[in-house]
């Protein structure tokens, strides 16, 4: 693995980066939600990236989606933004991440599912397995956020 992940961790190296990043909670049609298991931590996640200064943010989460699977979506809505800073990220180059993270809700319009280099695996979940994928706790609360079906989005 290429990265580690840290949360709430007294252990953690300090952040010497700020990247801002969107993700998505794409859905299907049935109802399940788009979950990649990301080559780098080997971990189950939403897809996702880092913004680039070309980018909107709803056009970051709609590019990383399709370079990561394959797929088209449309951008549908806002589940939050993510910005605790206990959350840090450490890669083997030196870099110590902390994460600015807007997380959409999206909707499949298209492509094929094809797994990308920056993921071990693609897969199709329903709401009541997710619970079985081994995924940060900040995916997970992505995720519940998501799921619980808020009238406004998550600002922390």
């Amino acid at each position: 693995m290429t990265r580690t992940e840290y949360y709430d961790d007294p252990q953690a190296p300090q952040p010497n980066s700020l990247v801002v990043a969107a993700s998505a909670v794409v859905t299907d049609d049935q109802g399940r939600v788009l979950m990649q298991r990301r080559a780098d931590s080997g971990l189950w996640a939403l897809p996702g990236g880092g913004m680039e200064l070309s980018d909107t943010l709803p056009g970051t989460a709609v590019r990383e989606v399709k370079e990561e699977t394959g797929l088209d979506v449309e951008i549908t809505g806002l589940v939050g933004t993510y910005t605790d800073p206990r959350h840090v990220i450490a890669y083997p180059d030196g870099e110590v991440r902390r994460q600015f993270n807007v997380c959409f809700r999206a909707r499949l319009v298209g492509g094929t599912l094809t797994v990308s280099d920056e993921s071990l695996a693609l897969r199709w979940v329903t709401p009541a397995d997710l619970d079985a994928l081994e995924m940060h706790p900040t995916q997970r609360l992505r995720l519940s956020h998501f799921l619980e079906g808020r009238d406004a989005p998550y600002l922390g």
